[in-house]
This record gives C-alpha cells, sequence and structure tokens, in this order.
C-alpha cells in the first residue's frame, strides 16, 4: 500500500512538474526572451594579415602590439568589445594600407576599453588605438615612423588615401609612454587619407592626448574627448583635415606635466615652413575646461590654454566656444603672429569665457592676442562668467551641454568663410549642439562602472 502511495505521488509530483515547466516555457515564448550565451574570450596577438571579423558575441582581449597589416581588413561588428591587456600594453595598429572597419551603431557602439574591472580602470591600461596612412605630412622624405609604434610608418601623397570607418566608437583608458616624447594616444592618426570615415567616436580618460594628427587629410565629425592627461586635440606635421561638432570635458585635478591645452597646435617640432602647413580647420567646437566658476578651487597648476597656437601653425577655429578655461588663447611666437595677421591662422565668431585670464604672448612681443582676437569684423565674443554663455549644465555627472533658450551660442555663427565653404554644414549655432544632443544614447560618461 505505501509502494502504491509513493507511486500515485510521484506521478502527480511529476505531472505538476511538467504543468509547471509547460507554462515557464509558453511564457518565456510570449515574452520572446533569448539569452546571449557568456561571450567567449578571444586573444590576439601578432600580425593580422588576413581579412578578418571580429564579432559581438566574442570579447577581444589585446595582448601586446596588434597589427593590421598591408591588404588586410579587420571588420568589427556593431556592438563588439574589445579590451587591452596592461602588462603588455595592448595596441591595435592599422598599418599602411590595411584597414579597419568599425561601423557601430547609436544602440550599440564599438568599445575598446579597460580590461580591468569595475571600479579598478585607471588611464593608461592599456596602449590605444593607432592608424597608419598614405597622405601627406610634411617631414623630409615624406614618411615616418608612427609616434608610439616600434616599426609603422605613415606618410605618402595619396590624399584621397582609406583606412577605413570608425562610426559609434568609443576608446577607454587608453595611453602609454612608448618612450619618453613617443607616447600613444587614446586615438592616433599619422598621414590618414580622407577617404576615411570618422564620425560619433568618444575617447575618455586617455593618459595622454585624447586625438593626435600627424600629417594626413582625415576629416571628422562628432567627436567627444574626455578626461584626457594631456591635449584634447593635437595636430602637426602638415594635418589639413576639416573637423566639425567637437565637445570635449576636462577634469579639474588631471593635467600633464608638459602642460595641458585643449587645442595644441604646431607645424612640426621645430616650427619650420614644411609644406604641407598644419592648417585643420575646425567649426562647431565646444571645450569645457578644469573652471567652472570663478571660486572654483584645486585645479591643477599644469593646465595651460584653451588653444596654444605655436611652431608656425596654420590652423583656423570657427563658430565655437570655449569656457571655464585658467588661459583662452595663446598665438605663440612671431611666425604664428605672422599667419594670425596676415589671416592664415583665423578664430573667428567664437566665444571664450570664464577663463583665469583670457590671453597670452610671447614675452617681449608686441604683438596684442587681444586685440587680434577683438577685431570687430571676426565677431568674437569674450565673456566674464561662464554662466553667461547659458549651457544646460556641461559638468554633471552626465553632461547637458545644450545651450539654453536665450544663449549667445545659438547665434552668429557664418560660413561664409572661403575656408568652410566645402566640407561643412552651415547652420546657425556655435558651439557643438544646438537643439539636439547628438553624444545621446552611445556615449558613456561613467565607464568606471560599466560592466563590459
Amino acid at each position: 500500500m505505501r509502494k502504491i502511495n509513493w507511486i500515485i505521488a510521484l506521478v502527480i509530483a511529476v505531472g505538476i512538474t511538467a504543468g509547471f515547466n509547460s507554462c515557464k516555457k509558453d511564457k518565456d515564448d510570449d515574452d520572446n526572451t533569448t539569452l546571449d550565451p557568456t561571450p567567449t574570450v578571444t586573444e590576439v596577438t601578432g600580425e593580422i594579415s588576413a581579412n578578418t571579423t571580429w564579432s559581438a558575441s566574442n570579447k577581444y582581449l589585446l595582448k601586446g602590439f596588434v597589427y593590421v597589416t598591408n591588404g588586410a581588413t579587420l571588420t568589427i561588428e556593431a556592438g563588439t568589445v574589445i579590451k587591452g591587456d596592461k602588462t603588455t600594453m595592448g595596441t591595435l595598429i592599422i598599418e599602411q594600407g590595411g584597414k579597419i572597419m568599425a561601423e557601430g551603431t547609436a544602440a550599440k557602439p564599438i568599445v575598446f576599453t579597460s580590461n580591468a574591472p569595475v571600479n579598478f580602470r585607471n588611464r593608461g591600461d592599456w596602449g590605444g588605438l593607432i592608424i597608419c596612412g598614405k597622405a601627406p605630412i610634411n617631414v623630409s622624405g615624406g614618411t615616418a615612423q608612427i609616434e608610439g609604434g616600434p616599426r609603422s610608418t605613415y606618410g605618402g601623397t595619396d590624399v584621397a588615401d582609406n583606412s577605413g570607418i570608425l562610426k559609434y566608437v568609443r576608446v577607454e583608458y587608453a595611453g602609454y609612454p612608448f618612450q619618453p616624447d613617443k607616447e600613444i594616444n587614446g586615438i592616433t592618426f599619422g598621414g590618414v587619407g580622407n577617404g576615411t570615415t570618422v564620425d560619433y567616436v568618444q575617447v575618455s580618460y586617455s593618459n595622454d592626448d585624447s586625438y593626435e594628427f600627424f600629417g594626413g587629410t582625415v576629416n571628422c565629425k562628432h567627436l567627444i574627448a574626455v578626461s584626457g592627461l594631456d591635449d584634447d586635440f593635437d595636430t602637426d606635421y602638415g594635418y589639413s583635415g576639416k573637423l566639425q561638432f567637437v565637445v570635449s570635458l576636462r577634469d579639474k585635478g588631471v593635467a600633464d606635466v608638459s602642460g595641458s591645452n585643449s587645442f595644441e597646435s604646431d607645424n612640426d617640432g621645430s616650427g619650420s615652413s614644411s609644406t604641407p602647413f598644419t592648417s585643420a580647420i575646425f567649426s562647431n567646437v565646444s571645450i569645457f575646461g578644469p573652471r567652472q566658476t570663478a571660486t572654483t578651487s584645486n585645479i591643477s597648476s599644469l593646465y595651460k590654454y584653451a588653444m596654444h597656437l605655436k611652431k608656425n601653425t596654420h590652423i583656423s577655429i570657427f563658430n565655437s566656444i570655449f569656457v571655464g578655461w585658467t588661459t583662452g588663447l595663446m598665438v605663440d611666437g612671431s611666425a604664428c603672429e605672422t599667419n594670425a595677421t596676415n589671416g592664415d591662422i583665423e578664430v573667428k565668431n567664437c566665444i571664450i569665457s570664464g577663463c583665469s585670464s583670457f590671453f597670452s604672448q610671447a614675452s617681449g612681443s608686441t604683438f596684442s592676442t587681444k586685440d587680434w582676437y577683438q577685431t570687430a569684423a571676426f565677431n568674437n565674443d569674450t565673456l566674464l562668467s561662464n554662466s553667461s554663455v547659458m549651457i544646460t549644465d556641461p559638468w554633471a555627472a552626465t553632461p547637458n551641454f545644450l545651450p539654453a533658450t536665450g544663449s549667445p551660442a545659438l547665434t552668429d555663427a557664418d560660413f561664409t568663410n572661403p575656408k568652410l565653404t566645402s566640407g561643412f554644414e552651415a547652420v546657425s549655432y556655435r558651439g557643438a549642439f544646438g537643439s539636439t544632443d547628438w553624444t545621446s544614447s552611445w556615449a558613456n560618461w561613467s565607464p568606471q562602472t560599466t560592466e563590459y
């Protein structure tokens, strides 16, 4: 009898369990929920010499210098996470003739980041991303070894050289001093041509410059630089690209011993007249420095200039705002003073606000940076307080860079300058934002706590 009762109970229990599982399956089917398998971690070393695709269903760990060689294309699917090994300073280098096709989406950006766990990530946790192209640079012989790489060269004669696509890509916690004065930046562009697409890219917590352009002609839109150590945008060795819709945000306590700027621009290391000149053109830039208000304390003494234009650069900056820096603008040296006077350097339709000092000039110089910037025809503004620019909340944990109603940044942009007639979108506002936050959904303001 006990055996029969036990059998009956077992049958009932099995039936109930089966019914429960059946109901659960039906519910899951109704929810259409699919759980992704645990991603495989693939270690990557050495050379990528054949066409290769990295899948979003895997994770990738760069160990040492990883090269995409001449003739090879590395395709990276939207949503893929690539980490860099700290011990070996994992670095991805796209060599001349190689390509990177990294096209994420706003919903699924491609992320290059630290291999450290949450709350243990730091600048310099891995090397960074280096792209070497065949576009012109102004060094003798037309080619050079890229800074930060032990073997890769850059430069050439192909203005339209195509190194691939970077779109909806984030680079976090990169940067490494490979040798003294030869650092790996967040992203290093060496002789990259204007056949390359760079759009919607964020570099955060770089251990050197966020972006550095060594010559080349590559054009860029929608760039973000967050809390880099050295410069946000370093242009030199004949870089002549066009950049629009660019924003940077700094940490008041973090700056480099070399002196940190938002813009640093040189023609070359010596300030020679080698051609092509560094003649990058920026429009619609929003730069938010370390000085939120006049009473902000504990700002690193290593901060220098929002714009440091030196060593015979021919850079031009239009329709932009520079908010809360220690010093706003430095036109440095007689060559740059001449370039500013004759229009090779231009800063027009810009706002500088809330700086400890707005202008600087070389010792003994009779050139007045202030008078030049305030030339009436240049239509520039100087505002004592950052609040006068009326940007919603740029220093918030999740920043809001949109100008508020009545902001002077919403008006007075001008695209009639001959340098702006091609390659730029004519908008009515100054700075990187009008009424649309193009950082929404793909940018990450707190990568320290993001589970990858």
